[in-house]
């Protein structure tokens, strides 16, 4: 009788442990392999104290097919195969790419455009400083073209639902207990807003990484336009519509937090010591140095106490197709719209050494 009482008690303590377990959605604009996008997926697929339910895709660093199977083999790769991948938006809900070229003979280009073609800044180290570097543009190709993957192709295929009908059916499964977290162009967020009117109020709150204030930087993306961010002008109307919905909360890591917190080849040398999946994952193909944004997104929901500044401001972005289009704009109670402006958390600064111990601690698991 004392051991069936023991089962019992141990059976429900399990039960409570899983229970606990707190919910995300992440959806990704997963370029690869390694990198960003997939270092910040992993991020909360390593914790211990989450549950993802999925993983949706977005055009935005590379076209959504391509992201796919990154994604895929990623995680093949690293021991998470059994979370479901859904696809989502191919194109922005109204920028187009041919628009975008042709604005930036009259107003000026953007350092970054994703999908459309541009190579990825990296970081230099000198000493205890980096230095943004751009290497040679990488050549554009189209949205369905899937160049070979040097880290091979994966077994693993996407499932037939598509993202925005898996975001809502998740969400409606698990009412007022699932956090969005969005570290790609807005678009599969819209979506679901416009589909579905319940959609926001029944989340836990949206988790963004997106817009720009006024960082210190003599980066020359930023420096010259501080309110330039590429997920938020990638799809400026995709971030308005989300941005004004019903959420809980919304948490915003902007430029101005991620810039503070740069991969460094230290930390790439600590990861490496690990022979877990996770480690020879990143070790093999996360050998770029820039800024940790999308991670920095995922550890500040897993642990708030990273960010030790934050501004409660409202925030939306710039629809005029003008020269700003796209950019951040921001209010506070004084001078805000009469219009709906949506109270955001918008981080500012962060407790670097803590968050790169975590960063690297949960890799290595």
């Amino acid at each position: 009788m004392k051991i069936i009482r023991l089962l019992l008690l141990l059976t429900l303590g399990a039960t409570v442990c899983v229970a606990q377990k707190r919910l995300v959605i992440i959806d990704q604009d997963g370029s690869g392999p390694g990198g960003s996008n997939q270092m910040a997926m992993l991020a909360l697929l390593q914790s211990p104290q989450v549950e993802v339910l999925g993983i949706t895709m977005v055009t935005g660093n590379a076209w959504r097919d391509e992201e796919t199977l990154h994604t895929l083999r990623m995680l093949e790769v690293t021991g998470h195969a059994g979370i479901p991948v859904a696809r989502g938006a191919v194109f922005p809900l109204i920028r187009t790419e041919e628009e975008t070229r042709i604005a930036s003979a009259l107003v000026g280009k953007v350092t970054w455009l994703g999908a459309w073609g541009e190579g990825p800044t990296t970081l230099e180290e000198h000493g205890s400083t980096v230095t943004p570097i751009t290497p040679p543009n990488l050549k554009a190709h189209g949205p369905y073209d899937i160049p070979p993957l040097p880290e091979g192709a994966p077994q693993l295929k996407p499932i037939d639902e598509d993202a925005v009908h898996f975001l809502i059916r998740q969400v409606h499964a698990h009412p007022h207990q699932v956090t969005l977290y969005a570290a790609g162009p807005l678009t599969n967020i819209a979506l679901a807003v416009s589909i579905d009117p319940e959609f926001a109020a029944l989340t836990q709150g949206l988790v963004v990484m997106g817009g720009s204030l006024n960082p210190q930087t003599d980066d020359p993306e930023f420096a010259t336009s501080p309110r330039h961010e590429f997920n938020f002008w990638f799809d400026p109307e995709a971030t308005h519509i989300a941005l004004r919905a019903a959420w809980p909360r919304i948490d915003v890591t902007t430029v101005d937090v991620s810039i503070k917190a740069p991969f460094t080849q230290k930390m790439l040398d600590e990861i490496s010591k690990s022979s877990s999946p996770t480690a020879k994952y990143i070790a093999a193909w996360s050998q770029d140095r820039y800024y940790l944004w999308d991670e920095l997104t995922a550890c500040a929901w897993l642990d708030p106490s990273l960010i030790t500044k934050e501004e409660e401001i409202y925030m939306d972005v710039d629809l005029s197709h003008g020269p700003s289009y796209g950019d951040t704009l921001t209010w506070n109670e004084k001078v805000k719209p009469v219009i709906a402006v949506r109270l955001v958390h918008a981080q500012l600064d962060l407790d670097l050494p803590k968050f790169q111990q975590m960063f690297v601690e949960l890799m290595k698991r």
